[in-house]
């Protein structure tokens, strides 16, 4: 005589994959709807590039040994507009370095700060160069252009942002901002030209 067999076991595992299965659909068609949800913000928001320039710079107690060490203080107006309607930022960190042919002179931080939209930021940094070391043929460029009483500098700006826009906000970007070149004049007599900044982010 046959005895029937208990399919009890084999149900409760058909029952558990079934709600794995739809657990894992609802979670799967959260995230593409919230996904879905930034793009359409984003979008209708349309961010605009942010805007940076140079307003002015000088350079005071400027001094190159005969060891080629240099002592020198950098002061930079550093504007920062941002032209966004909807878009605010939070600048978290800020990190602002003066570069001279290639070899950076001197880096400085920026306290942290929050950009509203349609806002305009000045940004006054001093850096200090203080005994670094110039190598190859920086020395001697630099004795030369001290000389004619200019000096090209270039400016970096290396920043970790957040977008804000309503109550939602994004995740951490890193945005770098070029200021190429920044003419300093040792003589203030002469007048400082703005110069432009390339954004990338």
């Amino acid at each position: 005589m046959a005895h029937p067999t208990s399919q009890t076991g084999e149900g409760s595992k058909r029952k558990g994959s079934n709600l794995l299965r739809y657990l894992a659909m609802v979670i799967l068609a959260l995230i593409i709807v919230v996904g879905i949800a930034v793009i359409i913000v984003w979008l209708v928001v349309k961010p605009k590039t942010l805007e940076y320039s140079v307003e002015n710079a000088a350079i005071h107690n400027f001094n190159l040994t005969d060891a080629n060490h240099l002592y020198a203080n950098f002061d930079f107006t550093i504007r920062s507009y941002n032209p966004n309607s909807r878009v605010s930022i939070y600048y978290d960190t800020v990190e602002v370095s003066v570069r001279y042919e290639d070899q950076t002179l001197a880096t400085n931080a920026v306290q942290p700060f929050f950009q509203a939209h349609k806002n305009v930021t000045r940004l006054h940094v001093g850096l200090t160069a203080q005994t670094v070391a110039l190598y190859e043929s920086v020395p001697k460029d630099l004795k030369l252009e001290k000389s004619s009483g200019d000096i090209e500098l270039d400016v970096l700006v290396r920043a970790r942002i957040r977008f804000k826009v309503g109550s939602w906000k994004s995740k951490h970007r890193v945005l770098r901002i070029f200021c190429s070149p920044v003419l300093v004049h040792f003589s203030k007599a002469k007048s400082f030209q703005r110069v432009p900044c390339e954004v990338e982010l």
